[in-house]
């Protein structure tokens, strides 16, 4: 199945680094975030990619060039423009999207299972599936009485409700309901979709952690790392066995 990544935004909130590099090029624990997208929807299966660049789309070029990767992976650097919206992007990629494709943006990462969310998908026979995540907690709550705190809770993820977290499954009749380049893709098109009963959700409630600023690439890197340590303490356990 198709896969696209939008990764062609400015990524402003991370001009630490957006300033030489695009957003989808930021390493994350050495790699960049798009290799490690990449590589995730590998591991389900899914070989053929399609790339919405803009920003500084040369470096995701010459990385792209670079890298080699075994005959069934068909990686496809497609030009959207640099001032484009995320809906006008996807409309861009139209003339590829001839059956249901996959989606996702160039900067998060989650264990999301990608078997399942076909499923549900195919199952709910809709235009277009998005993943519904819960966002990461930020800040305690606390009330004052006065002078005095008399309430303090650390904030829970679970408190915060369900957003959109990506890893989109979609019908290419979508493309219709996208105007220009100007559209967002989470504005009319997802009004229009709700208003028709045609966006669903697939509520994920494991790891996933968005890269827009500093703090969410250090959190991320530490998510993952931590991912990793428990990964390999399961893989100990089973060969003393």
């Amino acid at each position: 199945m198709k896969v696209v990544i939008l990764a062609g935004g400015y990524g402003s909130r991370l001009s630490e680094y957006t300033k030489t590099i695009p957003k989808p090029m930021v390493k994350v624990l050495g790699k960049p975030i798009i290799q490690r997208i990449i590589d995730y929807y590998i591991s389900y299966g899914h070989y053929e990619f399609y790339i919405a660049i803009g920003y500084k789309g040369q470096e995701l070029k010459k990385y792209f060039l670079k890298r080699k990767f075994p005959k069934k992976i068909k990686i496809n650097l497609i030009e959207t423009g640099k001032n484009t919206m995320t809906g006008g992007r996807l409309k861009r990629l139209r003339s590829y999207l001839n059956d249901t494709f996959l989606m996702t943006y160039g900067d998060g990462l989650s264990n999301v299972n990608l078997n399942k969310l076909l499923n549900f998908h195919n199952k709910n026979k809709k235009t277009f599936t998005l993943t519904a995540v819960r966002p990461p907690a930020r800040f305690g709550v606390i009330k004052i009485k006065g002078n005095y705190v008399n309430y303090f809770k650390e904030k829970n993820s679970l408190d915060e409700g369900w957003i959109n977290g990506g890893f989109f499954v979609i019908e290419p009749k979508f493309l219709k309901y996208v105007k220009n380049d100007s559209t967002f893709l989470e504005r009319e098109p997802f009004e229009k979709l709700t208003k028709n009963k045609e966006l669903v959700a697939y509520k994920h409630k494991g790891f996933w952690q968005c890269m827009d600023t500093l703090r969410d690439k250090e959190i991320l890197e530490r998510k993952l790392k931590e991912m990793n340590l428990l990964q390999q303490g399961k893989r100990k356990l089973k060969s003393k066995k």
